[in-house]
């Protein structure tokens, strides 16, 4: 029963499977790519916007999620693989499409990790490429 997945995942980080933190995580679970608020509200009918904020919240106090700003103005959220934490290894690429404004993971090209300076500790990073996504640069152009 999948209800069982999404469970373990949010007890292991702490947070009580309720089943809006549920339906959310399954949604993103789901997702072929990192997903926004807006979208969640619209694949989430049932659910309102600031339940879904809320949880949203929620999982990123916890590191079930990480936000991703893709320079669109709006955040995007996707599943954080580490135990505990969101590591490096969440830490990939994304391409940000300036045409289909969809936000894409290149799970295969990993961010250097970055050497600071004494005294400095990293929470995250946000490694952001930006252009035409395939699909969109086969597109004739419009007149």
């Amino acid at each position: 029963m999948e209800i069982v997945k999404e469970s373990l995942i949010l007890e292991r980080k702490g947070v009580k499977p309720t089943a809006n933190r549920i339906l959310v995580l399954r949604t993103m679970l789901a997702a072929s790519h990192p997903i926004s608020l807006r979208e969640l509200v619209m694949l989430l009918e049932t659910m309102d916007k600031s339940s879904i904020f809320r949880v949203l919240n929620i999982f990123s106090v916890h590191h079930i999620v990480h936000a991703i700003e893709d320079g669109s103005g709006t955040i995007k959220y996707e599943i954080c693989s580490g135990e505990k934490f969101c590591s490096i290894h969440d830490m990939h690429t994304h391409f940000y499409c300036e045409v289909c404004h969809q936000t894409f993971c290149f799970k295969n090209i990993h961010i250097p990790e970055i050497q600071l300076p004494e005294g400095f500790f990293m929470d995250s990073i946000n490694y952001m490429v930006k252009g035409v996504c395939a699909k969109c640069s086969r597109k004739p152009a419009s007149k």
